[in-house]
């Protein structure tokens, strides 16, 4: 059992084969060819749901608002719906987060797996729901796309409950991570977008960042517009209860660029920081269990479950 405030809720059961993933789309749109996704995930041994959203498009967004918010609580109010995929990201979660009904994703609590705009969702749900949802990759831009491993083994063994408490979250070691600040410690792992992570502050959605594991990364981003969405979290107590720092990726920055920066923000908290964690838009892009508690630790360079993800 977790618990949200006073409420107990249940862990999700992992997922086993033959189980359903819905797919959809609660921000931008995409081109989808039904019978390709369809057979991705039977090759797999899974099923899956394409819900209506996805297969519209109003501008930039995949449908209406109500159609995107329908699809969501159907998602999740369904019993033969075991998980729930992104399609893409772009833009349009926002505009559902005063209007989701979060008893009713408390009530039926499965994955959700995505990223980029979807961090909306993570935030809200982490505030709200209090089960872990999953900061992997989506349909369109990750799985169907081919990228490299981990990005679809890494999400493929933590929603089948292979990862448990005690192992550690694998990162392919052609990528070389950094230590910007030596040490370790333990918090509930949160975060997503950065930007996306600004744009929520203020609202209903906005981070919780007490005795946290802070996972950051974002894409198109000028150093200087990191600054100052750092600043922006700093400015609004969302670094206080801070225990440590995962940077994913920042397309386009180098490590090496951003520890200046990472050292000014993060410095004066005197917790653990490390960066170039292959999460985010990259590839291969690893899989996160946003809201589980972890191990950070950066001198070591690894990040190590310290819960269960899922019910016996």
């Amino acid at each position: 059992m977790e618990r949200v405030g006073t409420a107990a809720i249940e862990l999700p059961k992992a997922l086993v084969p033959g189980a359903r993933f819905a797919i959809v789309a609660p921000a931008g749109p995409a081109r989808v060819d039904v019978g390709t996704v369809t057979q991705w995930f039977e090759r797999r041994g899974y099923e899956c749901r394409i819900y209506p959203g996805v297969l519209q498009a109003q501008g930039y967004l995949a449908g209406s608002d109500e159609q995107r918010l329908r699809d969501l609580h159907d998602a999740f109010a369904d019993p033969q719906i075991d998980a729930i995929l992104c399609m893409r990201g772009g833009y349009g979660s926002m505009r559902l987060l005063d209007r989701l009904d979060f008893s009713l994703i408390r009530r039926h609590p499965k994955p959700l797996i995505g990223y980029s705009d979807i961090t909306a969702l993570h935030t809200a749900i982490a505030r709200h729901a209090g089960f872990v949802s999953f900061h992997g990759g989506m349909l369109n831009a990750d799985l169907l796309g081919d990228k490299r491993e981990p990005t679809v083994s890494s999400l493929f063994a933590q929603l089948s409950g292979q990862v448990g408490c005690g192992d550690v979250i694998a990162h392919p070691q052609d990528f070389a991570l950094t230590t910007v600040v030596p040490g370790a410690a333990s918090g509930r792992l949160v975060g997503g977008n950065l930007s996306m992570l600004g744009a929520t502050l203020g609202t209903s959605a906005q981070i919780e960042t007490h005795d946290s594991i802070l996972f950051i990364e974002d894409v198109n981003e000028p150093l200087y517009r990191v600054d100052r969405l750092l600043t922006q979290l700093r400015l609004a107590g969302r670094l206080k209860g801070v225990k440590g720092v995962l940077v994913g990726d920042f397309a386009g920055i180098t490590v090496a660029s951003m520890q200046p920066l990472l050292r000014y923000i993060f410095g004066p908290l005197q917790v653990p920081v490390l960066a170039g964690w292959r999460s985010g838009h990259c590839d291969p892009n690893v899989c996160l269990p946003l809201g589980a508690r972890v191990r950070l630790d950066s001198d070591a360079q690894t990040l190590t479950l310290e819960q269960p993800l899922f019910s016996a």
